[in-house]
């Protein structure tokens, strides 16, 4: 096996951050620094050690699902001393969110031990759909929603096809649901801005076929074995 899925089977980190962690001298085989990518392994005879800590495959793989309020951030540190979506968990276990969602973003994430589970789903080939409500200033025109589900310009690249329905309107805003494949820094957002109706408010309620279903803001569930067996399908 190689040495970076094992890093990343054993729940220490994603396999392209695995492939960091070998890259940099921070793990050894046997007593000896790998730095070497594709590396293989015994995961029965070889001992592997991570910035001083063996690791083993047997250690237990959790899932959750966070319902996550605005107001946090989904990566391990920030330098404005932002709260971290890892807060609101209360497990002794070191877990990972699942991709991101922006500060200002609620709803649906994922987060695990499981770094070839996060690969996979925050990798653009597997094309997980993403489905999200919004509400979103002024009523946008059906040649304004066609240019969206067919692709916007965002900066330096095109949006891939997307979806987006009215579920409902007033005179000054839109609720809408959006479907998206991809999972670009703040791209909803800036397609929104791109088609001239900006985010008021955004939440993301499905990822492939998890719902958020009725999970309080802030709280969280561990995933059921058939969510958890779909999402190791995909």
């Amino acid at each position: 096996m190689r040495l970076q899925k094992y890093i990343a089977i054993c729940g220490v980190a994603s396999r392209r951050r695995s492939e960091v962690l070998i890259e940099s001298g921070r793990v050894k085989v046997n007593g000896k620094t790998v730095t070497e990518m594709g590396f293989k392994i015994d995961p029965n005879k070889d001992t592997v050690i991570v910035d001083g800590r063996k690791i083993d495959d047997d250690e237990k793989a959790i899932y959750l699902l966070l319902n996550k309020p605005r107001g946090y951030i989904t990566t391990a540190s920030d330098q404005f001393n932002r709260k971290k979506v890892t807060d609101l968990i209360d497990l002794p276990y070191r877990i990972f969110p699942v991709g991101r969602l922006d500060y200002d973003t609620s709803g649906l994430l994922i987060l695990t031990n499981d770094g070839d589970l996060t690969y996979k789903l925050t990798h653009p080939k597997f094309k997980v759909e993403k489905v999200y409500v919004s509400k979103i200033k002024g009523v946008p025109t059906q040649a304004k929603i066609q240019a969206f589900k067919s692709g916007l310009q965002i900066e330096d690249y095109i949006t891939a096809p997307a979806n987006f329905k009215i579920l409902s309107t007033d005179s000054n805003f839109s609720t809408v649901e959006i479907t998206i494949r991809e999972g670009k820094n703040r791209q909803i957002r800036k397609m929104c801005d791109a088609i001239g109706h900006p985010v008021i408010e955004l939440e993301r309620v499905a990822m492939g076929k998890i719902q958020l279903g009725n999970l309080k803001l802030g709280s969280w569930r561990h995933l059921k074995e058939e969510e958890i067996n779909y999402l190791k399908k995909l």
